[in-house]
């Protein structure tokens, strides 16, 4: 995600597809999470606010389900409201609850999900009622006065998935309260994507009496510290032009900001990129390195599609200038590519990197509004201290500083590689906001989030779907070093052809639908998702 201006419009599109944030973000970035926005600003032009359709719901929920737990302490008898949101057009007698877990965000996000997507797709195939539930702390589901660091001891993974079972087992909804509904009597089936496709196949093996099935869509449950490998994705998928010459320009410039820390060519390389005033080296390098992330915004409908990634791409690969205003700054660059170590390269690296520099000016630097490190700047101690209920830009970086990680460096690429990004985005500078905000100075707890078995967790009824391009992908069942599964009704293991993050989520209307879209791999996963889902609830039908 490219900063300030461009990157806002990336940064509105990952949150509509239910993403897990790139990190860091400058505190520029963060500032825009403060509660209060417009929750519906990805929305289609063509479509109608959910929100307007389905009426929300609350559950009232016990704070805290683990008084055996000394974590949690103080511990608390007080309860909080649930929020959830239901549609029992399609529910006949049998059908199952097909429960979306709406993850990190505020679930009215997931709304779209209730209208055409995977809920209403699937309520729909088995006439059962649909639900989005919000998840703790996000959006209006708020257990504290505020987000203060003690007040966020509640947030975990662990008691999220104890809110989901008791919602399983004392939710009434209305119109239905004459029908048995519990557990016992109908079968649930939980969906999530990305975070939430780990904590859905977390569910399934934790509480398997509640949930009768789950369906993990791009789901991570390999908590992985240093997440280097988010890039794995692009490096391997990514047109090889692109690639090298990403490598190759950000060699010079790690040969640069490392190799010739303290002197006149770091400023003359920040200068280049037209970010003189960027006070620190590695903000300079997460300011410059939009372009490669923007792969995880890709998406098979367009109007929830960034193509970034592919224009980026193109850009640097070109051997011919496309801004020309960038040849007044060839001298430097020329001079530059030779102090970084490629000058034996410099008839085939100047244009692109002219090219990169254009890039970036027009897609962040000009977009700027201010001074270069309120936009770009990691460093602002005051703002972490903020911590009353507004400040919900606290609330994943909570969850991954305290057990997910996945910080996203380029110092973790092993050294006989070079990175895609910047190698001053290293652990260190990552977690900045663990440190800053909640006083966190140790790594996150993976290993107790990857207990339940990561790269090999597996349980009946549990489904894996995911992204062959996926940047997540390699911290979930399909991770390319991963032994590859069988693909059974019971337990389904699906990779879809040349797609990102869980391409199956959304849909479209029927009257929208044309040959071709939805592309083949997706719909063909979306009907096989809806048979294996029948088939499920024929199962449990039987067992009754």
């Amino acid at each position: 995600m490219v900063r300030c201006g461009a990157v806002a419009g990336l940064l509105t599109l990952i949150s509509a597809a239910e993403a897990i944030q790139r990190q860091p973000l400058p505190v520029s970035e963060l500032a825009k999470q403060i509660r209060g926005r417009d929750a519906h600003d990805g929305l289609s032009a063509r479509d109608v606010d959910p929100a307007t359709l389905y009426p929300e719901y609350n559950l009232s929920t016990p704070i805290d389900h683990f008084h055996n737990d000394s974590s949690y302490e103080p511990h608390s008898d007080g309860t909080f409201d649930l929020r959830y949101w239901y549609d029992t057009q399609y529910y006949k007698p049998g059908g199952p609850v097909i429960v979306l877990a709406g993850g990190e965000t505020s679930g009215a996000d997931r709304l779209p999900f209730l209208q055409k997507g995977i809920v209403y797709q699937l309520a729909k195939a088995t006439g059962g009622v649909g639900v989005i539930l919000e998840h703790r702390y996000y959006g209006t589901s708020i257990p504290v006065e505020d987000f203060s660091t003690q007040n966020l001891r509640f947030l975990t993974t662990d008691q999220a998935l104890a809110d989901t079972a008791y919602f399983a087992k004392n939710v009434k909804f209305d119109g239905l309260e004459d029908v048995d509904l519990s557990p016992e009597k109908a079968p649930w089936i939980a969906y999530g994507g990305s975070y939430a496709g780990a904590f859905v196949a977390f569910l399934r093996v934790l509480y398997p009496d509640v949930y009768y099935g789950a369906i993990s869509s791009s789901g991570v449950p390999e908590a992985i510290y240093d997440y280097y490998q988010y890039f794995e994705a692009a490096a391997v998928y990514g047109p090889p032009a692109c690639v090298e010459t990403t490598q190759k320009l950000t060699h010079i410039i790690d040969n640069i900001l490392i190799g010739k820390a303290g002197t006149d060519y770091v400023a003359q390389l920040k200068a280049v990129f037209g970010l003189p005033n960027v006070t620190y080296d590695n903000d300079f390098a997460s300011a410059i390195n939009g372009g490669i992330y923007g792969l995880q915004s890709l998406n098979w409908d367009p109007s929830q599609s960034s193509n970034s990634f592919f224009q980026y791409c193109s850009n640097v690969s070109s051997d011919s200038v496309l801004y020309p205003r960038t040849e007044a700054r060839r001298a430097s660059i020329e001079k530059l590519i030779a102090v970084g170590g490629y000058k034996h390269e410099l008839d085939s690296l100047a244009n692109r990197f002219l090219n990169y520099v254009g890039y970036v000016n027009l897609t962040s630097v000009s977009r700027c509004r201010g001074s270069q490190d309120g936009c770009y700047s990691t460093h602002d101690s005051s703002f972490y201290a903020a911590d009353d209920i507004n400040q919900s830009w606290r609330l994943w970086p909570y969850q991954y500083c305290t057990q997910w990680g996945y910080l996203q460096t380029g110092s973790g690429v092993p050294e006989d590689q070079l990175p895609l990004i910047s190698r001053t985005i290293d652990l260190d500078y990552s977690s900045i906001i663990c440190r800053e905000s909640f006083n966190i100075t140790k790594p996150s707890d993976v290993e107790y989030i990857n207990r339940l078995g990561g790269f090999n967790i597996s349980y009946p009824r549990l489904a894996f779907i995911d992204g062959e391009w996926d940047p997540w992908r390699a911290a979930g069942v399909h991770a390319l070093e991963v032994p590859e599964r069988p693909n059974t009704p019971s337990s389904p293991y699906i990779l879809i052809a040349n797609a990102v993050h869980h391409w199956d989520e959304n849909g479209v209307f029927p009257n929208e639908t044309r040959l071709g879209f939805p592309p083949a791999p997706v719909a063909d996963t979306q009907e096989q998702i809806a048979r294996f889902v029948q088939g499920w609830v024929q199962e449990f039908t039987g067992k009754c």
